[in-house]
């Protein structure tokens, strides 16, 4: 009997394609070695062949086997797909019920960054951004803080190098503004801080603030209040109580910290507001004068207030959160309830 013309051999392996996709694991491993093996295998015979054939002729049967060579090899991994899922789920209880889906979502706090941001923009300001390791001067100096200034200590603020800190508070962008911008001037300032505060209940050693500074002649005491209540009645609701309180701050004159009722107990008194029934959002006042004079804004034509929020904080009163750690943690059962 003559032996098998390469056409026939190439014939026989299409074949046996057809007993690849219900070949168990052995006779799938019989097939690969059959079709594939380097010593033995009848497609390699066939490729070791196409030399001894005249030009023309090798030319197409070597395109043909080509072919055939892709079509055994994506059986041989199907099946082998096939085989190990299979594997894999042999040991399922299939009445047990589905699993569900995780799904992503944007953080509360970098929400509550966006929507912050977007309240401002309605009323004015852009949007701008600084360095977070920053020089003393900008950090300190320029703000009208002194660098024997308690703020300035080593146990308070992170030095990166002598005369370099991570920026203890967004403020540093106010003078950066100021310099480089005459007025008017509206921006709110996102972005991390660093400080070496405890890690409890409603402090974080690294948190999110957001800045805002509005410098523009004529602008009056009454003006920020005015805005500053726009702004709570807006993000929160129209008939949250917000109060204004004395207080001190080196870069603002005068100056007020910003409350608003307690979101968690509703005014009844809390850990999380200190059993006090209100919850500092801001600190916040009119630009001291002498951080005009060293921004080289005339301080005799020019007013403004500024103010500075932390969003981690104020996510926790929207949202009714206890404790801040929370929001550091990457809890998926605390995170899934902000998936909208």
């Amino acid at each position: 009997m003559a032996p098998a013309t390469l056409d026939e051999q190439l014939a026989a392996i299409v074949a046996r394609i057809g007993d690849i996709p219900q070949a168990d694991a052995r006779q799938l491993d019989d097939l690969k070695t059959g079709l594939l093996g380097r010593k033995a295998g009848a497609l390699t015979a066939v490729l070791r062949a196409l030399p001894t054939l005249p030009p023309d002729e090798r030319r197409v049967v070597g395109q043909r086997a080509n072919q055939i060579k892709q079509q055994v090899e994506a059986a041989l991994g199907a099946r082998e797909a096939e085989l190990a899922a299979g594997a894999r789920g042999a040991g399922d209880d299939l009445t047990m019920p589905g699993r569900s889906r995780w799904r992503g979502a944007v953080h509360p706090v970098s929400r509550t960054v966006d929507e912050i941001c977007e309240i401002f923009r309605e009323l004015g300001f852009a949007r701008v951004v600084g360095p977070e390791a920053e020089t003393e001067a900008y950090n300190f100096t320029k703000l009208n803080i002194p660098l024997d200034h308690p703020a300035a200590d080593m146990h308070d603020t992170f030095y990166l190098a002598p005369g370099v800190v991570l920026r203890t508070h967004t403020s540093p962008v106010q003078a950066r503004v100021m310099e480089g911008y005459p007025p008017p001037i509206r921006v709110v300032v996102p972005g991390l801080c660093y400080r070496r505060d405890p890690w409890d209940p409603s402090h974080a050693p690294v948190f999110e603030q957001i800045e805002g500074l509005v410098v523009d002649e004529g602008v009056s005491f009454v003006d920020f209040k005015a805005g500053i209540d726009a702004f709570v009645r807006r993000f929160f609701s129209a008939g949250t109580p917000v109060r204004f309180r004395p207080s001190f701050f080196p870069f603002t004159e005068p100056s007020a910290e910003v409350d608003v009722r307690c979101q968690i107990c509703r005014g009844s008194g809390c850990s999380t507001c200190k059993q006090t029934g209100w919850m500092e959002i801001m600190g916040a006042g009119m630009v001291h004068p002498a951080v005009f004079e060293a921004c080289g804004v005339d301080p005799e034509r020019y007013t403004g207030y500024a103010f500075g929020m932390g969003p981690g904080r104020i996510a926790m009163v929207r949202h009714g959160i206890p404790d801040i750690r929370m929001l550091y943690q990457n809890d998926v059962r605390f995170l899934a309830q902000f998936v909208e």
